[in-house]
Formats: structure tokens, C-alpha cells, sequence
């Protein structure tokens, strides 16, 4: 099995087979799933006190705040040369 990493900034890493959508904080709908997301206890924010600049969305129902863009995240999960684990 092959599990592809994603480092989401400051040495945080998410499996990638495990995102659903990487977006944007700006939107009320987005603020909304945030919120939701923290009072079910389902966030996770990686942000080391910075400005959210990317959510993270997972098939567990998790919320994953990232300051990192949501491009240069999408860019590393394209690219290749990523962390990956042979098992």
C-alpha cells in the first residue's frame, strides 16, 4: 500500500488519500463548517497562532486550518517528490 504525505506547514503532515477539499477560510459557508467543526471537537488547526489561509477538509469529518495557501497545498499534493511511505 502506498500512502502519500502532505506537509500542510511548520512540519505538519496529512495523509493525502485522506482529503476531500482543500478551500479557502473567506466564505460564511466555510466560516460555518469551522465553527461546526470545533464544537464537535473535529478541528484540528495547524496554523502555530497564524492566519488561516487554507482549510482542509477529510473523509473522517475532520477540519484541518492551514497557513499555508490553498494552491501551494494543491501543488504538493500533485507533486512527486513529497513524502511518501512504502509499505
Amino acid at each position: 500500500m502506498n500512502i502519500k504525505l502532505i506537509n500542510i506547514g511548520f512540519g505538519n503532515i496529512v495523509s493525502a488519500n485522506r482529503i476531500i477539499s482543500i478551500v479557502s477560510p473567506e466564505s460564511a459557508p466555510i466560516k460555518r463548517i469551522i465553527q461546526e467543526a470545533r464544537d464537535r471537537n473535529m478541528l484540528v488547526d495547524a496554523t502555530y497562532g497564524r492566519r488561516t489561509r487554507a482549510v482542509i477538509i477529510a473523509d473522517s469529518d475532520h477540519v484541518i486550518l492551514s497557513a499555508v495557501q490553498p494552491e501551494t497545498v494543491a501543488q504538493r499534493l500533485n507533486n512527486k517528490d513529497d513524502l511518501t511511505e512504502e509499505s
